[in-house]
């Protein structure tokens, strides 16, 4: 996964989920919006603190996280 700049951990916020630049905004709530069918300007509306490029890399982020790898189990 390439480095995404936007995409922070910290156990002191949220409780260490993804967030987008350190701010009380997760990448969920984000995927969540999405899904409920907010387009981008009703998200950047509704938190003007976000940019364009913080919703891109929020789904970039899911998207990789949701990569399904098939191991086979050893010695089972």
């Amino acid at each position: 996964m390439r480095n995404l700049k936007r995409i922070t951990f910290d156990l002191n916020i949220m409780g260490g989920k993804p967030t987008i630049r350190g701010l009380r905004v997760t990448v969920g709530m984000i995927i969540g919006l999405i899904a409920a069918g907010h387009d981008n300007q009703e998200i950047l509306k509704a938190y003007p603190y976000l940019e364009a490029e913080d919703i891109r890399e929020a789904l970039t982020y899911a998207a990789w996280r949701v990569e399904e790898i098939e191991l086979p189990l050893i010695g089972a």
